[in-house]
C-alpha cells in the first residue's frame, strides 16, 4: 500500500489508522460477543431469548442513525475530536453491561452501536488522507479484515473463555476500560487538522454534505447492495447463527461457535484479498459480482448438500467472499466529491446498517421466533438460508446498475 504523494503529513496519517484499526478490532467483539452468552445475559437482564434479541438488535439502531452524525463530524471537525467521542461512548456502553439489569442492557447496547458508529468512517478518513487512490480499496479491506478478526474473536476467543470460568460482567468491564484507554492513545496521535472540506463545501448547513450524497443514486445502490451482503453476518452469524447450528444442525456448542466464528474470520482474508483485486484490475463491478455469486455458492452448499464439506469450511467461505460488501465503500467514495469523503462513509453505514435494521426483525419473527418450537429442523434450517440467498440473488441484481468507478474504466476511456 502506497502513502499518497501530496500530503506531506501522509505517515502520520496512516499511525492514526493503524491505532484505529484497534478500536474497529473493539467494535466487532462488541458487536458479535453477545452471540455466546445469550443464556448468561438473559438472567443477568431478566428477559427471554428474544427479549435479549431484541436488546442486542438495539445497536443497529444508534449504529445506522449516528454513522450519519459520524460522517459529518469527520468532513467538519477532523478525526482527532470525533473518534475521541466515539470511544469514550463505545467504552460506556461496554461499562454499562456490567450491570445486571434490562435498561442499563438496552442503554449499554444503544451506546455501544452509537460509539461503534465512529470506528469505520474513522479508519477509512485516515486511510483516504494516508494511501493513494490506488491502494484505497486494499487499505479498507485490510481495515474491515481487522475488524472481522474482532469478530471472530469476539465468538472464538470469548466462548472458550466463558466456558472456562470467566464472568460476562467482568469481560465487558474489562472492554470498556481497554476501549476508553485506546481512545485516550488515539487522541494523542491523530494529527490535529481539519478536513478541507470546510474551506469548500459551501455554507448550507450543517447536513449540506448529506445533500451532495443522497442527490446520488449510486450511494442509494451502494448502500443497498452492501446491506445485503452484510446482513447474513451481523443478523445470522453474530446473533443468531449458534443457536441455529445448535437447535438446527444438532451441533455442540464448540462446532456452533466455531461454525459462526468462521465467518468473520473469512473476512480477514475476503476483505483484502477482494479489495486488492478491485485495485489491481482497476474494476469494481466484477470483484463485487464474483464474491456473490461465490456467496450463493456456498450458501446452497451449506442448505443442499451439507455433508460434502465440514460446517466450518463452508462457512469460512461464505465469509471470504462476503468480504465484498466492502467494495460498494469504495464505489461510494468515488462516486462522490472528494469534500465530502466523511459524510459519504457515514451516509453508507446508514444505509447498510438500515438494511440490517429492516431484515433483523423479519429474520427474528419468521425464523428465529419458531426455533425452538419447529418440528422439522432441517426445514427450518433450509427456509432460513433460502432468506438470505434471495437478499444476495437482489444484491447481485442491483450490481448490474451500479455504475463503475475503478481506475481501470478511466484508462478504457
Amino acid at each position: 500500500m502506497e502513502p499518497t504523494p501530496k500530503n506531506p503529513q501522509a505517515r502520520y496519517f496512516i499511525i492514526a489508522w493503524a491505532l484505529g484499526l484497534v478500536f474497529y478490532f473493539l467494535d466487532y467483539v462488541t458487536r458479535s460477543a453477545p452471540a455466546v452468552m445469550l443464556p448468561e445475559l438473559e438472567q443477568a437482564f431478566g428477559v427471554t431469548t428474544l427479549g435479549l434479541v431484541a436488546i442486542i438488535g438495539a445497536y443497529y439502531y444508534t449504529y445506522s442513525t449516528v454513522s450519519l452524525v459520524a460522517g459529518i463530524s469527520f468532513d467538519r471537525l477532523g478525526a482527532k475530536y470525533s473518534l475521541l467521542a466515539g470511544t469514550v461512548v463505545l467504552g460506556l456502553g461496554c461499562l454499562l453491561f456490567y450491570f445486571p439489569n434490562q435498561g442499563a442492557g438496552y442503554a449499554g447496547r444503544l451506546l455501544q452501536g452509537m460509539g461503534c458508529a465512529f470506528a469505520f468512517p474513522g479508519c477509512v478518513y485516515l486511510a483516504s488522507r494516508g494511501f493513494s487512490a490506488r491502494s484505497l480499496a486494499t487499505a479498507i479491506g485490510f481495515t474491515q479484515c481487522v475488524g472481522m478478526l474482532g469478530g471472530s474473536a469476539g465468538q472464538f476467543v470469548v466462548g472458550p473463555w466463558l466456558r472456562n470460568g470467566l464472568r460476562p460482567d467482568l469481560f465487558w468491564l474489562g472492554t470498556g476500560l481497554v476501549t476508553l484507554v485506546v481512545g485516550i492513545v488515539l487522541f494523542l496521535v491523530t494529527p490535529a487538522i481539519k478536513n478541507d472540506a470546510t474551506k469548500k463545501v459551501p455554507t448550507g448547513g450543517l447536513l449540506s454534505p448529506y445533500k451532495t450524497v443522497f442527490s446520488n443514486p449510486q450511494s442509494y445502490l451502494c448502500g443497498l447492495i452492501a446491506g445485503l451482503l452484510f446482513a447474513p453476518t451481523t443478523i445470522f452469524a453474530m446473533t443468531w447463527g449458534v443457536d441455529f447450528f445448535q437447535q438446527d444442525r444438532q451441533l455442540d456448542f464448540q462446532a456452533a461457535t466455531l461454525a459462526c466464528a468462521m465467518v468473520p474470520m473469512g473476512w480477514v482474508f475476503g476483505c483484502p484479498l477482494l479489495g486488492w483485486l478491485a485495485d489491481r484490475g482497476g474494476r469494481r463491478k466484477p470483484v463485487l459480482a464474483g464474491g456473490a455469486i461465490v456467496m450463493l455458492l456456498s450458501l446452497a452448499q451449506l442448505l443442499f448438500l451439507p455433508t460434502l464439506v465440514p460446517t466450518y469450511i463452508s462457512t469460512f467461505v461464505l465469509g471470504v467472499a462476503s468480504g465484498a460488501a466492502m467494495i460498494p465503500y469504495s464505489v461510494i467514495k468515488e462516486a462522490n466529491p472528494d469534500e465530502v469523503k466523511g459524510s459519504a462513509t457515514g451516509a453508507i453505514n446508514f444505509l447498510t446498517f438500515g438494511v440490517t435494521t429492516i431484515l433483523s426483525p423479519i429474520f427474528s419473527r419468521f425464523f428465529g421466533k419458531t426455533l425452538a418450537t419447529t418440528a422439522n429442523h432441517a426445514a427450518h434450517f433450509r427456509a432460513a438460508g433460502l432468506f438470505w440467498i434471495g437478499g444476495i440473488v437482489l444484491a447481485l441484481v442491483v450490481t448490474f446498475a451500479l455504475r463503475e468507478t475503478g481506475l481501470g474504466r478511466k484508462a478504457a476511456i
